[in-house]
């Protein structure tokens, strides 16, 4: 919603969205579109009328080669690109992540990116797979490091993700060490510098640290490291 209007004319007129979900609140804001807009505060009587099971996807001849979702980024031309991702890559990437770091019904991953960002993808639907606890956090509430330590306390976070401007944000804010519930850090979308991961490991000494990168279009993220804490 924060979008400059332009930039919602054009992702709504390039991904021709046949149906809108909105809030009534922001009805004024939208552009004009043909699709067909739901405000789902307004809307709720009509849309708990609907059956509360899945469609069979048999009849409706879906595949995993159906998108998933369409994220758009930083285009080559100045125009935001919509990168569009299949089921089955975003089905691949969260059973990867699985296997490598595990999640319990004892963790809980803190959602704090904002969903025009794919990594937000893994925050919504990793734990929801696992049966680990999802707690979101307020909007804007990704850039206040005072914010963040006191909600990892309060609600025992124990894997969440920063971009490593912020990571190194959050380090100096002084509170990082008193996050005792933390057992991993996921870093990705910039180049993690070396001592920030020093940093990291001597502040946070029994929590991993691990730096994922990719492209939007390959599901979020192609690689992957674990950063060690330096022995020498």
């Amino acid at each position: 919603p924060a979008y400059p209007e332009d930039r919602l004319a054009y992702m709504l007129a390039d991904a021709a969205p046949k149906v809108l979900l909105t809030q009534e609140r922001l009805k004024g804001i939208l552009p004009q579109t043909q699709a067909h807009t739901v405000a789902l505060d307004r809307d709720w009587g009509r849309i708990g009328e609907q059956p509360d099971t899945n469609l069979a996807p048999q009849p409706l001849s879906l595949t995993p080669r159906h998108l998933a979702y369409m994220i758009y980024t930083s285009g080559s031309t100045g125009q935001p690109k919509g990168a569009m991702n299949e089921h089955r890559g975003v089905v691949n990437r969260l059973n990867w992540m699985q296997k490598a770091y595990g999640l319990t019904a004892d963790d809980a991953v803190l959602q704090k990116t904002p969903f025009s960002f794919d990594v937000s993808v893994w925050e919504f639907f990793w734990p929801l797979l696992t049966g680990a606890r999802l707690v979101m956090a307020k909007p804007e509430g990704h850039k206040d490091p005072g914010y963040l330590s006191d909600v990892i306390r309060q609600h025992r976070i124990t894997t969440l993700h920063f971009v490593p401007p912020m990571l190194q944000i959050f380090l100096e804010y002084g509170k990082a060490a008193d996050c005792t519930s933390l057992r991993r850090v996921i870093c990705s979308g910039e180049a993690l510098p070396v001592a920030l991961s020093n940093r990291f490991h001597e502040l946070l000494k029994d929590t991993e640290l691990h730096n994922l990168y990719g492209p939007t279009e390959a599901a979020i993220d192609v690689t992957a490291w674990a950063c060690e804490a330096r022995t020498a």
